[in-house]
């Protein structure tokens, strides 16, 4: 209440006179008589001063101003004194009042004082709203800074893997133009050698040596054959046979493939498909080669030592997901940026071409590959495949459970 003036004397005649005064220059005027009512009163009506007698019986005049200031510190405290010593008066500006009048008192005097310290509760009170407001756009700014960081953050992230994507797709392109030439190239002198290698074979015993070096030679020619066809794999698509697939079954049936495998080496898969799992258009053999080069790899990461390895199959809206994982010695950071490149390799036979394959056919599809931090050892792939309600046809009733194999 800015005009509301709260006056607290013991003395029935200065109420009287304060309220006559103040009243008539249109301030609204409460009395008390006591520091116990003003205290009630402040609390009630908020004015923004209270004229307060320094002598009052029972709470005194000090130890009201003290509550006041401490308990309504926007009450302005305007002290009544009949003591007009320079020693009450610094104890009373100390204590927390805004001003002293002596009494008996003039009424111009009254309301000047009144009115300097109206000015001055309304300077103060307006530079404590600036304050407060400034604080308040401190922090929004600080929290606008912060969501700033985050966000440039996460389009930094997003830039350099894109322009990781970027440059592995530019190394794939250049990949394809090289290997398109060289396959051929090879491939012709490669059959020569294998037509040769067949008539050495043939016009040779059977029991002896030069046949023997044949079919060595044959062995070689076919496993070179083979590298090529690699080759061609990673950098384009040899043939597109689109049909609706359904993941869990092509999972299964490839897992079926090392289940020898799993079982020499004392590798336990676990399988949990999700429910309701939607089928995709794609060419059963490119997918079946995803399942099969990553399985492919976290076996061998694992010969020797044994382990675990989970394959997930889960959807949402826009992407069905599959997660392989598996308990290996797993990838060091160094090697994230690289692993899809082809030829790129960490083991003593490798020649470098699964990841790449896998990389080249989810980008077909539209997907994304990426490999996750994992806490403690092991690998942990995750690929996205998009599907659509329209194209995904019908979608497999039931979940297919969690499976174990030993």
């Amino acid at each position: 209440m800015d005009n509301g003036i709260l006056v607290i004397d013991d003395e029935p005649m200065i109420l009287e006179l304060a309220a006559l005064v103040l009243g008539s220059r249109g301030y609204e005027v409460f009395q008390a008589q006591s520091g116990e009512e003003g205290l009630r009163l402040v609390a009630e009506k908020g004015p923004a001063i209270a004229l307060l007698d320094y002598m009052l019986p029972g709470m005194d005049g000090m130890t009201t101003l003290r509550r006041i200031r401490q308990d309504y510190p926007q009450t302005y405290v305007v002290m009544l004194t009949g003591k007009g010593n320079q020693e009450i008066a610094v104890e009373l500006m100390k204590a927390g009042a805004s001003d002293y009048i002596l009494k008996p008192f003039k009424s111009h005097d009254l309301l000047e004082r009144i009115g300097n310290v109206l000015r001055i509760r309304r300077a103060e009170l307006s530079n404590q709203e600036l304050l407060r407001e400034r604080e308040r756009l401190l922090k929004e700014i600080e929290s606008w800074n912060q969501e700033l960081e985050r966000r440039i953050e996460e389009k930094t992230k997003e830039l350099e893997d894109a322009h990781k994507e970027l440059l592995i797709s530019e190394k794939l392109a250049a990949l394809g133009h090289v290997v398109g030439g060289m396959v051929h190239e090879i491939r012709n002198p490669l059959n020569a050698i294998g037509l040769f290698a067949q008539v050495l074979q043939s016009e040779a015993d059977k029991a002896s040596e030069n046949a023997a070096c044949a079919e060595k030679i044959l062995q070689e020619v076919d496993r070179i054959d083979g590298i090529l066809v690699k080759l061609l794999a990673t950098s384009r698509r040899s043939h597109f046979s689109p049909e609706k697939i359904f993941l869990p079954e092509v999972a299964q049936r490839v897992a079926e493939v090392f289940s020898s495998t799993f079982k020499a080496h004392k590798i336990r898969l676990h399988c949990d498909f999700g429910p309701d799992l939607p089928r995709i258009t794609a060419d059963a053999g490119e997918i079946e080669q995803i399942f099969t080069n990553l399985i492919s790899n976290s076996v061998q990461a694992m010969v020797g030592r044994g382990g675990d390895l989970q394959i997930r199959l889960f959807h949402d809206d826009r992407f069905v997901h599959l997660i392989l994982a598996d308990s290996g010695p797993g990838i060091p950071r160094e090697n994230f940026s690289k692993i899809f490149d082809p030829f790129f390799t960490t083991k003593e036979k490798g020649i470098g071409f699964g990841l790449s394959v896998v990389l080249r056919i989810v980008k077909s599809y539209g997907g994304a590959i990426f490999v996750e931090e994992s806490e403690g050892p092991g690998a942990v792939f995750h690929i996205q495949i998009p599907w659509s309600r329209e194209e995904a046809g019908e979608v497999a009733a039931g979940a297919m459970g969690i499976a174990v194999r030993d």
